[in-house]
């Protein structure tokens, strides 16, 4: 199996340590009861605030959200696959060619 992972972000994201990096943005989330408890509870347990556990957990998530886009697995049969449409010439496509000639909706 081979690991395939993007070398390019569109977004460069910091994630420095807020013993470094003073926390000066505000999230506001709105929660049921049930899950302010729940919260609450796991940010006793990882013995945190229930502000850094938030914070910690989204990041948590976002950055397993961005890898889902950025790294996919392989075998060897797919991999050729991949690496042969990748050194395929491109294909003229008339259709495309004369939609991205004409001017937008938004240029209009």
């Amino acid at each position: 199996m081979l690991d395939v992972q993007c070398l390019y972000s569109t977004k460069s994201v910091s994630m420095a340590s807020p013993a470094r990096q003073s926390r000066t943005r505000r999230l506001n989330i709105r929660t049921t009861p049930r899950q302010e408890k729940l919260i609450e509870l796991g940010a006793e347990l990882q013995g945190t605030n229930v502000s850094a556990f938030v914070v910690d957990s989204a990041c948590l998530q976002a950055e397993h959200a961005i890898a889902d886009k950025c790294s996919f697995r392989l075998d060897e049969k797919a991999w050729q696959q991949f690496v042969r449409a990748l050194d395929r010439p491109p294909q003229s496509k008339p259709a495309l060619r004369k939609l991205l000639s004409q001017p937008s909706v938004l240029e209009l």
